[in-house]
């Protein structure tokens, strides 16, 4: 499994926010790319960037600074989230080396979008599904809607997509632990590799993901916990992929 850090985009700067608030905002850094080489050098083989401003504008705002990694580190796979409502907006962060996008509110709102950008760009779409109470929220998490996760899973799952991100907005950013049982429910009812992503703490709550011995789940987002040290990465990442430190 792989423990993926988080680096989450505002204003240029590298923030964290509680339940999605963009009210209620950490400042960590200011300088992404900076952020971007210490993950990697403790042993990330994998990043989730995320554009926050542009989750809420519904375009990319801080295209810069995810460029700027994906061109400095051609060879650790990025993931990106975040005002991607286009098929233009794909294609230019595929191009500068960007290796998956993921389509949340789009995914949404338009379903016929994923399907269209899975048969343009077969094996680079991941969907995002941020849940309250099981039903998937949009617009930067500002709205939730009538549909279960699980139902899009598994209409998402037909078209194609890589992945899915799934992420408890109730943890995300409390450092509470993460969701086990529902991401559990979510890997068991499709055939697609799950992320989990929202309330990772420590390595116990990654022990607690390997326990359930899901194949499914591969990976594990992480924001807040490496940002204030209550999870070391390094550590993190060597559990996560072989089972001990």
């Amino acid at each position: 499994m792989l423990l993926i850090p988080a680096i989450d985009l505002k204003d240029g700067q590298c923030v964290r926010l509680r339940q999605g608030r963009m009210n209620a905002v950490t400042k960590f850094s200011d300088d992404p790319l900076a952020m971007a080489q210490r993950w990697i050098t403790a042993g990330a083989q994998r990043l989730h960037l995320v554009d926050l401003n542009g989750a809420f504008a519904g375009t990319p705002i801080n295209a810069a600074p995810i460029r700027a990694i994906a061109q400095t580190y051609p060879n650790c796979p990025i993931q990106v989230g975040g005002g991607i409502r286009d098929i233009k907006t794909i294609n230019t962060y595929l191009d500068v080396g960007v290796t998956y996008v993921i389509i949340g509110t789009q995914a949404v709102k338009h379903p016929e979008f994923v399907a269209k950008a899975c048969k343009l760009f077969p094996g680079n779409i991941i969907v995002g599904l941020d849940a309250k109470d099981g039903f998937v929220a949009i617009d930067g998490w500002a709205t939730v809607t009538q549909y279960k996760v699980i139902d899009l899973a598994q209409q998402f799952a037909q078209y194609g997509v890589s992945a899915i991100v799934y992420t408890d907005i109730g943890r995300d950013g409390m450092l509470t632990g993460p969701n086990i049982e529902a991401t559990c429910k979510l890997a068991d009812a499709v055939s697609i590799p799950i992320i989990a992503s929202g309330g990772i703490t420590n390595l116990e709550d990654i022990r607690a993901l390997i326990k359930v011995d899901r194949p499914q789940i591969i990976g594990a987002i992480t924001g807040r916990a490496i940002y204030e040290g209550t999870l070391d990465f390094a550590a993190g990442q060597k559990l996560a992929a072989h089972g001990q430190i």
